[in-house]
């Protein structure tokens, strides 16, 4: 209600009630939200759900060329148990060897750490029955990714494109972070040259991942790459990185960590040197050497941007694909493959629900990894900040 003077200004004259809009004008409100949503919402369902449901039909099914065409006739999880128990399991899962006494006692300390970490959420007072049952399937599913994996190490084993890609993705962004790290708090420091530098530091981002795959297939030619006259002085002309399972990985590895190190180095820096002045001049006040101020004053400050840029690397991680196909072709044998690449093989051999199946159990596992660090790890770092 408004009061409105007269123009004669004899004083105010009576209330006079606002214009109401009726039904009719909120139901068009309540359309036009709809109407300005209905793009995002349909470039989602295309562009994400629908090929989600087409993917997941796909790995049910096994494609079958008829006379005219094709068909995809219903399989259920045939694709499934030929990954885990047919004869697709050698090369998803590898060979699984009989665990030797190290490895037992790897095991044991995992499982007993796993059941510590049980027997902690049922003591504690906010675990309610889904939570404790959301660190009871954590729990199993890890225990037993942990008992395959180090079946897979064992002498006489060999890991998978499972196990390869875990691999990839925890020596990978271990290696990545705290690199990263290390060149970002270098760069911070008043040294000189740290601007030419931060820019050097820089340039494998700005290559494509195909070229730096080409780039390392060069450098680990020991026979005709730059370094051949340096190796062939050292009597080693004859011999290739990428003959040898291990070497082949590493050689992946060594080039995802060139690749990736930028990545991190970037963040962390900008971590670093946003964090007050007058925090780092009370512990120089306070006589902290570097590596103190460091590890006890800055590290604990960028905490929770580390863990959001591992947590941005890690759901990264497992889609390699570039420099292994490049690189080493998923060799020798099957020995680099990642999840991704086993995939791209098997659909290039017009395994369609193969394909499929393989691309989703890599789905199931960046999930899993994904929730189990965010609800363990990120979560408890960002409220501990």
């Amino acid at each position: 209600m408004l009061k409105v003077r007269a123009r004669s200004g004899a004083g105010p004259v009576g209330p006079v009630p606002l214009l109401r809009v009726g039904g009719a004008g909120t139901w068009m409100e309540r359309q036009a939200r709809s109407l300005f949503l209905m793009p995002a919402v349909a470039m989602l369902v295309a562009l994400s759900i629908f090929p989600l449901c087409v993917s997941l039909y796909l790995s049910l099914t096994r494609l079958q060329f008829v006379p005219g065409g094709f068909r995809l006739p219903f399989v259920g999880l045939a694709n499934y148990r030929k990954l885990i128990f047919g004869i697709e399991r050698v090369h998803f899962l590898g060979v699984l060897a009989a665990l030797s006494p190290l490895f037992w006692l790897l095991f044991a300390v995992v499982a007993t750490g796993l059941l510590v970490f049980v027997i902690r959420s049922l003591r504690a007072p906010e675990s309610g029955a889904r939570g404790l049952a959301g660190r009871v399937f954590f729990a199993a599913v890890a225990g037993l990714l942990v008992w395959l994996l180090l079946r897979a190490l064992t002498p006489g084993g060999r890991p998978g494109s499972l196990f390869v890609t875990l691999i990839y993705v925890i020596v990978g962004i271990a290696v990545q972070y705290w690199l990263g790290l290390a060149l970002a708090f270098l760069a911070s420091q008043d040294l000189a040259g740290r601007r030419f530098f931060r820019v050097v530091f820089l340039l494998p981002m700005m290559i494509t991942p195909v070229g730096i795959a080409y780039t390392f297939r060069i450098l680990f030619d020991l026979g005709k790459g730059p370094f051949a006259p340096l190796w062939q002085a050292l009597g080693l002309a004859e011999v290739s990185w990428v003959n040898f399972p291990w070497g082949a990985r590493a050689a992946v590895m060594i080039g995802d960590i060139w690749q990736w190190t930028p990545f991190m180095f970037i963040v962390l820096l900008a971590a670093l040197e946003s964090l007050p002045a007058e925090l780092l001049e009370a512990a120089q006040v306070d006589g902290a050497s570097r590596w103190q101020m460091f590890w006890k004053v800055m590290w604990p400050q960028i905490l929770p941007v580390s863990s959001t840029v591992i947590l941005i690397r890690l759901i990264e991680a497992f889609k390699i694909i570039d420099l292994p196909n490049v690189l080493t072709n998923g060799g020798p044998g099957t020995a680099t493959e990642s999840l991704t690449l086993h995939a791209f093989m098997a659909w290039r051999t017009l395994d369609i629900g193969g394909s499929a199946a393989v691309a989703y159990m890599l789905m199931f596992l960046v999930t899993f990894s994904a929730t189990a660090y965010i609800s363990f790890v990120h979560r408890r770092v960002a409220e501990a900040a």
